[in-house]
C-alpha cells in the first residue's frame, strides 16, 4: 500500500516529531535540540537526539534514527501503514481507500485476523470459566481468594478438558486451519490431527499496553506438566517485550513499578489495591523489558518469592535494571513464600510496610553476599569484605558511591576507611579492566573484511550528502561536477535524486526524503546521513582541500565503475579524459 507522498507529507507536518516523542521518552532542550536517554538501547547518559528544525531524530549511541514514521514503527513495532494511520488520526486527517499489494495485504490481513481471533478465544475461555463446565477453575479461583471483580478485571478464563474444544469454536466461527495455526492457539497435525494447544488450563490473557489480546498463559488444572504454559511468539507476541499487567499498572497513581513473578502475584496484588504491579512472560527479566517500563517509571521494587530461585532471579535483575538508568528495591517476603501470602497473613498494611522498608538494590547484593561467608570465621569474613569492596568499585557515581561505603561499613561493622580504601584498590582495576575491554577484538572474517571494505568504498558517498544538507551552500560549487546518477550505492543514489531536487529548488527538507523510505532499516539509515555532524577544520583553505578530496573520490569511483562496464572504445576515451579532469580539481569558495 503507498499513499500520495503529498498526503505522507502532511501527516507528517501535522505531528511536531518533539511533541510526539515527548509521550514516549523524557525530552530536555539543550541548544537547537532535544535530548533523552535513547528508548532503543541501554544507556546512562542521554546520546538521544530530537531536531525539531529537521524534524528528526537520531541516537548517536547506537545509531537509530528516523522521522517520526520511523519513530513510531521501531517503538511500537507498527508497519508504515499503522504508523501512517496512526499519526493521521492524531492529526485529525482521514486516509482515502488506496489499494495495497498482495504482500501488504496478506500481512496486514493476518494481523487483523490474529488480533480478532485472540479476542475470540479469550471471551470464550472467559464463558467456559463461567459455566458449569469450568468450575474446577472457579473453585480454583476462589480457593486462591480471587474475586469476581479481578476474574473480570483480569479476563481469567479456562480450557476445557477436550483436546479440540477451542479448535471446533473456532471453526466454527470461520477460521481455517492455516489461521489458527498461526495464532498458536491450535496445532494442525497430519497424523495426530488437530488439538488445541491449551487444555484444562486457568487461562490468563495476556494483554499489551493498548488492551490487545496478544498471547496466553495457562496454569494447569491438577498435576500436569508443564505447570505454566504460554502462547508461543507470533506476530503480535513478544515474551520479553511485554509484561503482564502493564495494561493496567501504566495508569496506576501508586509509587513506582512493582515487579512479580507471575500471573497470580500480580492479580493478588492489584485486588490488594498495588495496581502498579506487573511480572515478566514465563521468561527471564529481558533489557527489552527495562526499556518497556522505562517509559512508565524511573524505580522498580522487586517482589519476587523469598526462596532460592527468587533471589537469583532477583540478583539477575538488578544490574539489567541499574545499567538501564533505573533505581531498583527488593522487597522482602520471609518468612512468606510470594505476595499473595504475605498479604493474606499480614494484609494491604503489611505489605505496603515492606514496600517502605525495601531495601536499595546494590545493598540487598551486599547482604545475600554477607550470607554466603561466615562472619565469625576471619579468613572467610575477609574474604566478604573484599567481594564487598569490588561490588561498591562498581558504583561510577562519585557521591553514590561514598553513600554505599558508608552505609555498608555500618551495617556490615566494618572499618570505613579500610573499606574506602580497597574500594579504591578495586576501583583502579575495575576501571583498568573496562579499558582493557577496549582493545580486546576478534579476528575479522572474510565476511566481515568484505563488509569493511564495501564500507570503505560508500564513504565519501554518504559523507559528501551528509556535506550538503550540513552546508547547502556548497551545492552550486560541486553540482558542475557531480549529479546523482555519481552515487552508486543504491541507496545513496535514490536520497541523492531527491536532495538534488531540493537543493536545486532551495527546499531542503531531509524528513520529507526520509518519508520516501517505508523499510525501517532505510530510515535509519538515511537518519544517520542526515544527523551526523562532520568534524570540520577551522581552516577554509583546508576545509575546501577536504571537500575537492571527498568530490574526487565519489566522481572517479563513478568513472571507473563506468569505464569497467563500457564496451565502447570512443566512451572509454572520454571518460578516461574526464578522469584525468577531475583528478586536477581544485575548489575555492573564496574565489567564487
Amino acid at each position: 500500500m503507498r499513499y500520495e507522498e503529498d498526503l505522507i507529507e502532511e501527516i507528517r507536518e501535522k505531528n511536531d516529531i518533539v511533541d510526539v516523542i515527548s509521550g514516549y521518552v523524557s525530552l530536555k532542550k539543550k541548544g537547537s535540540s532535544w535530548f533523552g536517554l535513547c528508548p532503543f538501547h541501554n544507556e546512562k547518559s542521554p546520546s538521544f537526539s530530537v531536531s525539531r528544525d529537521k524534524q528528526m531524530y537520531y541516537c548517536f549511541g547506537c545509531g537509530q534514527g528516523g522521522n517520526v514514521y520511523t519513530f513510531l514503527m521501531e517503538y511500537n513495532r507498527l508497519s508504515f501503514v499503522e504508523a501512517l494511520s496512526e499519526l493521521a488520526s492524531r492529526a485529525g486527517v482521514e486516509l482515502p481507500e488506496t489499494t495495497q499489494s498482495p504482500e501488504e495485504k496478506k500481512q496486514a490481513d493476518a494481523r487483523v485476523i490474529l488480533k480478532e481471533m485472540n479476542k475470540q478465544a479469550a471471551v470464550y475461555y472467559h464463558y467456559l470459566l463461567k459455566s458449569s463446565r469450568g468450575k474446577k477453575a472457579m473453585d480454583y479461583l476462589q480457593n486462591r481468594g480471587i474475586s469476581q471483580e479481578m476474574i473480570q478485571r483480569f479476563g481469567l478464563g479456562y480450557s476445557d478438558i477436550y483436546r479440540d474444544d477451542l479448535y471446533q469454536f473456532l471453526k466454527s466461527k470461520g477460521y481455517t486451519d492455516y489461521q489458527m495455526k498461526e495464532s498458536s492457539l491450535v496445532t494442525i497435525d497430519s497424523v495426530r490431527g488437530s488439538y488445541d494447544k491449551f487444555m484444562n488450563r486457568v487461562m490468563f490473557p495476556i494483554m499489551d499496553v493498548n488492551q490487545r489480546v496478544i498471547g496466553f498463559g495457562g496454569r494447569v488444572m491438577g498435576d500436569g506438566e508443564p505447570k505454566y504454559l504460554n502462547s508461543r511468539e507470533t506476530v503480535l507476541f513478544d515474551k520479553g517485550r511485554n509484561l503482564y499487567g502493564l495494561n493496567y499498572a501504566k495508569r496506576s497513581r501508586n509509587q513506582g513499578i512493582i515487579l512479580c513473578e507471575g500471573y497470580m502475584d500480580v492479580i493478588s496484588l492489584h485486588q490488594a489495591g498495588f495496581t502498579n504491579a506487573v511480572a515478566p512472560l514465563g521468561t527471564a527479566f529481558t533489557p527489552n523489558q527495562v526499556l518497556l517500563l522505562k517509559r512508565y517509571t524511573d524505580e522498580v521494587i522487586l517482589s519476587f518469592d523469598s526462596d532460592g530461585a527468587g533471589v537469583r532471579a532477583a540478583l539477575r535483575a538488578l544490574p539489567i535494571l541499574r545499567e538501564n538508568g533505573l533505581r531498583a528495591r527488593v522487597l522482602s517476603m520471609k518468612p512468606f513464600k510470594d505476595p499473595d501470602e504475605l498479604i493474606k497473613a499480614e494484609g494491604q498494611e503489611g505489605y505496603q510496610k515492606r514496600l517502605n522498608e525495601a531495601e536499595p538494590g546494590r545493598m540487598f547484593e551486599l547482604l545475600v553476599m554477607a550470607g554466603e561467608y561466615n562472619q565469625q570465621d576471619p579468613d572467610s569474613r575477609t574474604e566478604f569484605v573484599h567481594a564487598a569492596a569490588k561490588n561498591l568499585a562498581g558504583i561510577g557515581d562519585a557521591v553514590e558511591r561514598e553513600a554505599y561505603i558508608t552505609s555498608a561499613a555500618n551495617r556490615f561493622m566494618i572499618n570505613r576507611k579500610d573499606l574506602e580504601d580497597l574500594v579504591s584498590r578495586y576501583g583502579v582495576g575495575y576501571e583498568y579492566e573496562k579499558a582493557s575491554l577496549q582493545y580486546k577484538k576478534e579476528p575479522e572474517t572474510k565476511e566481515k573484511q568484505q563488509e569493511k571494505k564495501e564500507n570503505q568504498k560508500q564513504q565519501p558517498q554518504r559523507v559528501l550528502l551528509t556535506w550538503l544538507v550540513e552546508e547547502p551552500e556548497i551545492y552550486p560549487l560541486l553540482r558542475a561536477y557531480i549529479g546523482p546518477d555519481d552515487f552508486l550505492t543504491p541507496l545513496y543514489h535514490s536520497v541523492a535524486l531527491m536532495l538534488f531536487e531540493q537543493l536545486e529548488k532551495n527546499e531542503l527538507n531531509p524528513a520529507r526524503i526520509t518519508s520516501h523510505f517505508t523499510e525501517a532499516e532505510d530510515q535509519r539509515e538515511v537518519a544517520a546521513i542526515f544527523n551526523t555532524h562532520l568534524q570540520y577544520d577551522p581552516s577554509v583553505e583546508k576545509r575546501d582541500k577536504a571537500l575537492c578530496d571527498v568530490i574526487k573520490k565519489v566522481k572517479l569511483q563513478s568513472i571507473e565503475e563506468e569505464m569497467i562496464h563500457t564496451t565502447d572504445i570512443v566512451r572509454w576515451q572520454e571518460l578516461l579524459s574526464q578522469k584525468n579532469k577531475i583528478q586536477k580539481l581544485k575548489i575555492n569558495r573564496q574565489n567564487n
